[in-house]
């Protein structure tokens, strides 16, 4: 039975050590110091650690804004599709009449 847990414990120690290597362990041990320090505790301790080792881009509040957003674009964009459609045939139906007088 050792002899199956021994290549597994050397593989764990490898990669272990890469992460060592890589600064990976550090930069996950200040991130997490950092939250431990923190005077008030965010409400979102990943999105805290994200932000705090550099990872860019939206928070999940400001994805389910832009998400809003998106949606409300969307429908007024149909609106205005819609209402395109019916200027047209508006349109249409004066130049017709134009043309038959």
């Amino acid at each position: 039975m050792t002899s199956t847990y021994r290549p597994n414990e050397s593989k764990r120690e490898e990669f272990r050590r890469y992460l060592e290597k890589g600064g990976v362990v550090d930069a996950i041990t200040r991130a997490l110091v950092a939250l431990y320090e923190e005077a008030e505790k965010p409400n979102n301790a990943t999105e805290f650690v994200r932000r705090f080792m550099g990872a860019s881009g939206p928070d999940s509040a400001e994805i389910e804004t832009l998400k809003t957003e998106i949606m409300a674009m969307r429908e007024k964009l149909d609106d205005l599709v819609r209402e395109n459609e019916t200027l047209k045939e508006k349109l249409q139906k004066y130049e017709n009449g134009e043309r038959g007088q």
